[in-house]
C-alpha cells in the first residue's frame, strides 16, 4: 500500500498578516542605517548577485546575517542578491546555505571581505576618521 504525501494547506490570510506584523515589528526594533547612497555603492561594487554572480537581473538587498538571527540592514551586512538566491537563502546562515546550494563559499567570503574593506575605508575617509 502506498501512502499519499500530504502537503500543507495554503497559508491563510490571517497567518500571512500575523507573519507580516511580526516581521514589521522585528525590523522596527533593529537599527537599520543603510542609506540609499550606500546601497547604490554596494550594488556598483559587486556588479552582480553576490552569491551566484548573475548579471542583468534586478538585485535585492540581502542581509548576510538575517534579521531574524540578529542581523541589520547596514553597510557591513548587506549584499546584492538576485531574487532566486534571496528567496532560497531566506533566513539561513550564509556559509551553510552556500554549501547546500553548491555555490563557491570561499569566493563569496573573500570577495565580501575585499569589497567590505574598500567600502568601509571609503566611508571612513568621507567622514574624516582616516587621514
Amino acid at each position: 500500500m502506498t501512502t499519499r504525501r500530504r502537503f500543507p494547506a495554503k497559508q491563510s490570510a490571517a497567518t500571512s498578516a500575523r507573519y507580516a506584523k511580526r516581521r514589521k515589528n522585528r525590523l522596527a526594533r533593529v537599527d537599520n542605517d543603510l542609506t540609499p547612497e550606500q546601497w547604490q555603492t554596494i550594488r556598483e561594487a559587486w556588479s552582480s548577485c553576490a552569491y551566484c554572480q548573475a548579471t542583468d537581473v534586478p538585485l535585492q538587498r540581502d542581509c548576510v546575517q538575517p534579521v531574524s538571527r540578529g542581523g541589520r540592514y547596514t553597510l557591513s551586512n548587506v549584499v546584492p542578491a538576485c531574487a532566486s538566491c534571496n528567496a532560497s537563502k531566506h533566513n539561513s546562515e550564509v556559509t551553510s546555505w552556500l554549501r547546500r546550494k553548491k555555490l563557491d563559499e570561499r569566493t563569496f567570503l573573500l570577495r565580501h571581505a575585499e569589497i567590505l574593506g574598500v567600502l568601509l575605508t571609503a566611508e571612513a575617509e568621507e567622514s574624516g576618521t582616516i587621514d
